[in-house]
């Protein structure tokens, strides 16, 4: 494939993302709202979602569920090149279950994590794909 085309399927996936975070709207019922980005470098640059800086800059087809009234975070990329930082070390999975859910989230995912990603990110490489987990911290009484 020529310089044009590839330039042409980069700049398609990039509307193709940014649609689907502008589609995203106001959180709904459940007070979470779902992100997807191109690339971790994108998904960096927008202060609104928070990407978490341990996301390589060069994963792909990123995506995110965010708890808007809380901490909790569900998070599914394809690595990149790079790999994981350094400050992911093995770890225990969390006690806590995801209350998130999403299509693309497998069921007690966060269960199966065997590597912590600055201090409360619980993630698993599963079939290629990263998953990622951050606990609710934010009590609701």
């Amino acid at each position: 494939m020529n310089e044009i085309g590839k330039t042409a399927i980069w700049f398609a996936a990039a509307a193709a993302a940014l649609a689907t975070v502008a589609a995203c709207g106001p959180d709904g019922p459940d007070h979470a709202k779902n992100v997807s980005y191109v690339t971790g470098a994108q998904g960096k640059a927008d202060a609104d979602a928070r990407l978490p800086g341990w996301v390589p800059d060069d994963a792909t087809a990123v995506t995110e569920a965010i708890r808007t009234t809380g901490s909790e975070r569900i998070l599914r990329y394809t690595p990149g090149a790079s790999g994981l930082p350094a400050t992911c070390a093995p770890g225990p999975a969390p006690a806590k279950p995801a209350t998130l859910s999403a299509g693309w989230w497998p069921a007690r995912q966060e269960k199966r994590t065997d590597r912590v990603c600055d201090g409360d990110w619980h993630v698993v490489e599963d079939h290629g794909d990263m998953y990622a987990y951050k606990p609710e911290t934010v009590s609701h009484r």
